[in-house]
């Protein structure tokens, strides 16, 4: 598959802090790439240096084989969307749409057909004369997209333009910008800090920490193979057993403390069984999540098990339970890194005796 977008070697510092940190990545033509990590990972910086609105001090940018360092955005064929809604107040939805192909001197049939067009794809249709103090958050950010779209970029950036609304929403909109990418096909880099989010709608997801990528992949590589530690961490807790790190819903917890490990997996048989102490138990829907002690190393731990496991099981706070790993992530052996600041792992446990 063609690259749209190919950075290399880029470096931004502000001060002593170093924001991107020797960068090299690229972006598949027509995919919808999210760019995720952590406040200050540098993210934001990256998506910055696409659209030129923070130049690296050192490294190229290229777009659809045109080298596009130093050259001003409005000359890179981008369409960008903020998180905060950038919207002319005193226009229309349909002005606001319109607005940069009468920039473009386009012609009054063409721009009347265009939005007409794009106001329907992004559901907005019955919304033309309304201004944006009265659409929802949602509907606004919609209203931003179209009018982004409305200029035929080469390449859409969106940063966090979700991350103002709140979490209904923001599930909504999500979805439906995957639908969205599918109709327009346009070439889409989306920062975000929210992994379901990057999880969900992705084709790709590059995973960046402290101005570096820590790996690049499809949703299912970088979650079910992490390159290392933080990968692991940052797209959801772990915890270690035995001194292998697994995810809550991928724990068995049980009664029995000879819970057989009946797999030709090495890995899972090297986590064992071990004996921890509810500490909690939270209810999630359907799911719930129980928040463990481990027994021998006195660190918590979360398992997430179904509804109809827990009820089954009778779990409640200050019972004795045994778990084991269901199911390791592939992370390699000798991946080194931090966890991923706020994830919630224990020690390495210890195996529970075997049941006399």
């Amino acid at each position: 598959m063609t690259d749209a977008i190919v950075v290399r070697g880029a470096n931004k510092h502000f001060g002593d802090f170093a924001a991107l940190d020797g960068v090299d990545f690229t972006v598949p033509k027509g995919s919808l790439t999210s760019l995720l990590g952590p406040s200050g990972s540098g993210k934001s910086t990256l998506l910055r240096a696409i659209a030129g609105l923070d130049n690296p001090d050192t490294g190229t940018v290229v777009i659809n084989g045109r080298d596009v360092t130093g050259v001003p955005p409005q000359q890179r064929g981008i369409g960008f969307v903020f998180q905060h809604y950038a919207a002319f107040k005193h226009l229309t939805v349909r002005e606001n749409v319109a607005f940069g192909l009468r920039i473009r001197k386009k012609p009054k049939s063409e721009i009347k057909d265009k939005v007409d067009k794009l106001l329907e794809v992004v559901g907005l249709a019955g919304f033309q004369g309304r201004y944006p103090n009265q659409l929802s958050g949602g509907q606004r950010q919609r209203m931003a997209l179209a009018r982004a779209l409305a200029v035929d970029p080469e390449v859409l950036l969106l940063d966090e333009p979700f991350g103002a609304l709140d979490a209904k929403v923001r599930e909504d909109l999500r979805a439906w910008l995957r639908r969205l990418h599918e109709e327009v096909h346009v070439t889409t880099v989306l920062v975000t800090h929210d992994q379901s989010e990057a999880l969900d709608i992705s084709d790709r997801i590059a995973v960046l920490n402290k101005g570096r990528i820590e790996q690049v992949g499809s949703p299912s590589e970088v979650y079910d193979s992490p390159a290392n530690a933080f990968v692991m961490s940052f797209l959801g807790a772990v915890a270690s057993l035995n001194g292998v790190l697994v995810r809550p819903h991928d724990i068995r917890v049980g009664r029995n403390p000879d819970m057989a490990i009946a797999t030709s997996d090495d890995t899972i048989r090297a986590t064992g069984v071990t004996r921890a102490v509810i500490e909690r138990v939270v209810m999630l829907g359907f799911e719930v999540r129980v928040e463990l002690l481990n027994a021998a190393t006195q660190t918590p731990f979360t398992a997430q098990i179904t509804r109809g496991d827990a009820e089954a099981l009778g779990l409640k706070e200050g019972d004795t339970v045994y778990v084991r790993a269901t199911r390791v992530p592939s992370l390699p052996t000798d991946a080194a890194g931090d966890f991923a600041s706020g994830s919630r792992t224990s020690a390495d446990a210890e195996e529970a005796p075997a049941h006399s």
